[in-house]
């Protein structure tokens, strides 16, 4: 007896059609695909189809006497309009294409391709030639860039056509009209045909079709009117004959194959190109081991046909970036007759269409691992790509139907990738950029752009300022193109500043000493990411390295130069003169500092010249910004010979000179967001109970392209209260409409050079609450009107006195009404606004467009002393969203492991307290719709702690609740409030070790263990984990710590925030 397909709920007549994300169709298959597991039914209109997804599965159905290929009902049908029986589109049945097959397939065999080598390489050496004269400022979209290559190379190499994409200044007529006739053919595929025509896109659709045809009748009549001697394609199609029937093409299924050649012989091939450099620039590994083979093979001569096979982890790249990202994501087949599939459990009719996932099934666990969403060349290398079961790896089709131009493709992909990491050293523009698709025929990157930066001779290139929020937030302004000092050309001697920052703290640093370099004579200031200067640090001036550690890796705009310099030989380092500087989180105490130390370290062995002791920065403390001004104190003493730059005079000359437009009758528009990282507010509801600290859930719909995972964060970029806005502006007796137009000589991040209001400059460009630093205090205390015996005893008690109670500049102000402080002199002592990363507590199986948050509102009594609370920034500003509001947000990767398990069937045991809940709400959700689909998943414990079970029992009802009667999660609340409602525990790790025979449990069923929330939270939880231990083993604490550090290795795993 067979096993019925599970299907998602469905509409009369529609059926799933508005199931589908009309951008990207994939990402809906690819979501059901996780919620329903390897086989599922979607209904369209009536009509059925099953949707596989795992190895198994897909093996089975690539079989040519069990299944054939199938158009019917999908893309390639509509592709019918313009293409018609060509190859790729044709019909089993359908007699033109046997002809075209056996006519063609002599045109792909090695010595024809082979052949091909000079003409992929002409077009190959107009695309370097394109990268070279533009230069390295210059931003590619590598998509565009490939398919003018592809495209210029399919009609060369197979008409002997050029049809010069290079040398013009927008894209072929052809390309446009191919890329809109194909979207409108997917859209055509998931919509009635009566709501195509009553939509008027018929017209439209026929005119692109005339453009496409019109070049390849073009082709033709010009072939025809000249012949040529050359065994191209075009001349086997005119001239040939089917050495079967002794039939010649007739002249419409000619253009149909022409047509076919250049739609699909481009198409596929620049996506795969596109996601190729994609893959390995965001691997900085991969880049360098690509690197390394590139120059050991070819050095600085020309690649040579014979050099083609010197490139096996080249090779290994590209199977590795078609395995994740395969230019054509799923085919169609039909089965020939009745059948069973999956062992005998799925009963398949005939002729019924089984759309083939390979976009999921070469991601399969069972095949490719636990880390097979991960990029890795190596498991295509050393006999491991042959070792594969057949048909793990099919992004060219299968069988007689599988894509007849695959070697040809190859060559000209291995061409185009040698030559460019011999030419270039490629960067990706907005290292914060997470991946999105576009799909039409074929899937590519989204918004991608890189650089290309030679890499013989030239100086040494700088990067420009990179955070995308922080773009966003600068507006229209113009950004240099070059290098460009921060003062005079009085200032002779370089500095470089170079930085890795995500959430821009690190950059704003850097940018606070290039700006005060600008005031020390001999210094001509120039700043850029660290990954602007992989491969060659500058020894023409001392180099200020300002970085981060994320959870022990570099920051997006660093990874590279930490590849780099981590595999530097000798003394090549030997002329550097470096100090550096680290931003980090003692939260997360195993890894914290990591890159900074490592940095320090590595340069200093490598015989570069330490300035100054590295200076490091601990964010979750409220001297962060305090530790930064002593560490560039001491940059300027040591680098400075004739006086101390940070004298108060100095300081006091940095100001951003501040003129005023108007009396402030006209607001200013605040261009600081962009489309692409816009989010609206869905919904924003209280969780907790009146008179305890806020809760709220907030739900965003995300922007166009954006997708997150289970335990993501999402970043927000918030403003400042309106409260503290309104005590600043009348601190300075400023209206708050007034605008004002700020100019700087260095970098900075405060719109420069554009009217401004007041209140918007103060409500979204600063931080008004962080503690003054003693540098600040200087400043305060050197003003007109000064108390200088009260700053001087602020400065002296300064940790008792302004850290402990978080006394702001705004605070100190408000608190000495004497001080004459010019307003611009106070907008250089504020740190730019930072973003704000929460935990994202929702799956996307529950909605693919929304992600959720569960935050913690900040309203704290006040500790400064002052009559006001303290209110946190971010969270008030999201406590205060209404629906329909804008929000700047950007989707950021957490932890690689911190996702719930691949295997539904491992457990999860999850540690949280408060809004810590959050991650594991997403896992819990996600399991709870997997389980609702059929699928069989593995019961998860839930430890949560909270004050009581009616004041702040976050999601007890309906969530937890239902999840709990689904037999997804075994939930062990602990109340602070009301012990005895959890079995006397007060504490999460309380409750822990009254139930420690439930973790021992679930530790040998092989679950996986997850914490969120404080630091103390974290502590307290490995603390009991490590007394578990020393009674399960009858070991001391000592050694039941050793053996904790062992045991968890790859199973627990923690975001710990304060």
């Amino acid at each position: 007896m067979t096993t019925p397909i599970p299907s998602p709920p469905s509409l009369p007549f529609l059926g799933h059609v508005t199931h589908i994300d009309k951008e990207v169709p994939l990402r809906t298959y690819v979501l059901l695909s996780q919620q329903y597991g390897e086989i599922y039914q979607m209904n369209q209109f009536s009509t059925q189809r099953v949707v596989i997804s795992s190895y198994e599965l897909v093996n089975e159905c690539s079989d040519d006497k069990r299944f054939y290929k199938g158009i019917k009902g999908s893309t390639l049908e509509q592709v019918r309009n313009g293409a018609g029986d060509g190859l790729f589109t044709a019909r089993e049945d359908e007699e033109n294409w046997g002809i075209a097959h056996r006519l063609l397939m002599p045109a792909f065999g090695t010595a024809a391709i082979k052949g091909m080598f000079d003409d992929m390489m002409d077009i190959a050496s107009q695309l370097i030639s394109k990268w070279e004269r533009f230069g390295p400022t210059a931003v590619i979209n590598p998509a565009d860039d490939f398919t003018g290559l592809t495209f210029d190379t399919i009609a060369l190499c197979a008409m002997t056509h050029r049809l010069n994409s290079f040398y013009r200044e927008t894209n072929h007529p052809f390309v446009q009209a191919m890329a809109d006739f194909l979207i409108e053919s997917g859209h055509r595929a998931n919509r009635p045909s009566l709501v195509t025509s009553v939509l008027g896109y018929q017209t439209k659709y026929e005119k692109d079709i005339k453009i496409m045809s019109d070049l390849v009748d073009e082709i033709i009549a010009e072939r025809r009117a000249h012949p040529i001697e050359k065994n191209d394609l075009l001349n086997k199609m005119l001239l040939g004959k089917d050495p079967k029937t002794g039939k010649k093409l007739p002249e419409k299924n000619i253009r149909y194959n022409l047509l076919t050649f250049l739609i699909a012989g481009h198409e596929t091939t620049s996506s795969t190109l596109t996601f190729t450099i994609y893959h390995i620039i965001s691997n900085p590994e991969a880049t360098r081991k690509l690197r390394e083979e590139v120059d050991e093979a070819l050095g600085d001569r020309p690649i040579q046909l014979g050099d083609l096979n010197k490139f096996p982890y080249l090779n290994a790249c590209l199977r590795e970036s078609m395995r994740l990202s395969p230019p054509a994501p799923m085919r169609y087949v039909n089965a020939i007759s009745d059948t069973i599939i999956g062992g005998g459990k799925y009963a398949v009719k005939k002729d019924q269409t089984v759309i083939v996932n390979v976009a999921t099934s070469m991601r399969d666990p069972q095949i490719w691992g636990e880390d097979a969403d991960e990029f890795k060349p190596e498991r295509m290398l050393d006999g491991k790509f042959e070792a594969l079961p057949p048909n793990a790896w099919q992004p060219f089709g299968f069988g007689m139907r599988a894509c007849i131009g695959r070697a040809l493709s190859w060559q000209e992909m291995t061409i185009i990738i040698a030559l460019i990491f011999q030419h270039f050293d490629l960067v990706v523009d907005d290292p914060s950029y997470e991946l999105q698709l576009k799909q039409t025929l074929t899937i590519k990157p989204k918004g991608y752009h890189i650089r290309a930066i030679p890499r013989k001779g030239g100086s040494v290139p700088i990067a420009l300022s990179s955070s995308s929020l922080h773009k966003a937030r600068l507006g229209d302004q113009p950004q240099p193109t070059q290098p460009a000092s921060v003062a005079g050309s009085e200032l002779r001697q370089q500095l470089y500043v170079l930085y890795g920052s995500n959430t821009g703290t690190s950059e704003t640093f850097a940018q606070r000493v290039t700006s005060d370099a600008a005031t020390h004579a001999g210094f001509r200031a120039v700043m850029g990411t660290l990954d602007s200067v992989a491969g060659k640090l500058p020894t023409d001036g001392p180099v200020v390295i300002i970085t981060a550690s994320f959870e022990g890796e570099p920051a997006d705009n660093a990874a590279h130069f930490v590849e780099w310099v981590t595999n530097v030989k000798g003394t090549e380092l030997a002329n550097v003169s470096y100090a550096v500087f680290g931003c980090g989180n003692r939260d997360w105490f195993q890894t914290y500092q990591r890159i900074p130390k490592l940095i320090d370290s590595v340069l200093e062995e490598h015989g570069a010249r330490q300035l100054i002791e590295a200076g490091a920065g601990d964010a979750s403390e409220a001297d962060f910004f305090e530790a930064f001004d002593d560490w560039e104190r001491k940059l300027w003493e040591t680098l400075s010979e004739a006086r101390s730059f940070l004298g108060i005079r100095t300081i006091m000359s940095t100001y951003i000179p501040c003129g005023t437009v108007d009396a402030g009758t006209h607001r200013a528009a605040v261009l600081r967001q962009s489309d692409a990282a816009l989010g609206t507010v869905v919904e924003n509801r209280l969780l907790t109970a009146p008179g305890v600290p806020q809760k709220r859930h907030i739900v965003f719909e995300l922007p166009e392209g954006m997708a997150a995972r289970a335990g993501d964060y999402l970043a927000v970029l918030p403003s400042n209260p309106v409260r503290d806005v309104r005590r600043a502006i009348a601190r300075f007796g400023l209206p708050a409409e007034q605008e004002i137009v700020l100019t700087a000589t260095g970098p900075t991040p405060l719109p420069v050079d554009r009217a401004i209001s007041v209140s918007a400059l103060l409500l979204g460009y600063v931080e008004l609450s962080q503690p003054a630093t003693t540098r600040d205090l200087r400043i305060l205390a050197s003003a007109e009107g000064a108390p200088v015996e009260a700053i001087q005893e602020l400065s002296s008690s300064y940790a008792e006195k302004v850290l402990a109670k978080r006394l702001s500049v705004l605070d100190i102000l408000e608190e000495y009404p004497s001080i004459k402080l010019p307003f611009e002199t106070f907008l250089t002592m504020l740190p730019s606004m930072r973003v704000r990363q929460y935990s994202i507590s929702s799956s996307p199986l529950w909605d693919a467009q929304k992600v959720s948050l569960t935050v913690s509102v900040i309203d704290a009594q006040p500790i400064s002393g002052r009559k006001e609370s303290f209110l946190g920034v971010a969270s008030t500003f999201l406590a205060g969203l209404n629906p329909g509001d804008k929000v700047q947000i950007a989707v950021r990767p957490s932890n690689a492991a911190f996702h719930p398990p691949t295997d539904l069937m491992t457990p999860m045991v999850m540690f949280a307290a408060g809004s810590g809940l959050a991650p594991m709400r997403g896992f819990l959700q996600e399991r709870a719709m997997q389980k609702k689909a059929g699928r069989e998943v593995a019961k998860s414990v839930l430890f949560f702690g909270c004050r009581s079970p009616s004041e702040d029992f976050l999601y007890a009802e309906p969530d937890l609740k239902e999840w709990t009667e689904l037999g997804v999660v075994d939930v062990r609340p602990v109340f602070s409030r009301s012990p005895e409602m959890s079995g006397g525990c007060k504490h999460v790790q309380d409750r822990v070790w009254k139930d420690r025979e439930i973790v021992s449990e679930a530790f040998y069923a092989h679950a996986k263990f997850y914490t969120c929330g404080s630091r103390k939270l974290a502590q307290g939880i490995k603390d009991t984990l490590t007394k578990i231990i020393m009674e399960k083993q009858n070991v001391d604490e000592v050694e039941a710590a050793a053996s904790f550090s062992g045991i968890i290795q790859g199973r627990y795993f923690t975001d710990v925030f304060e």
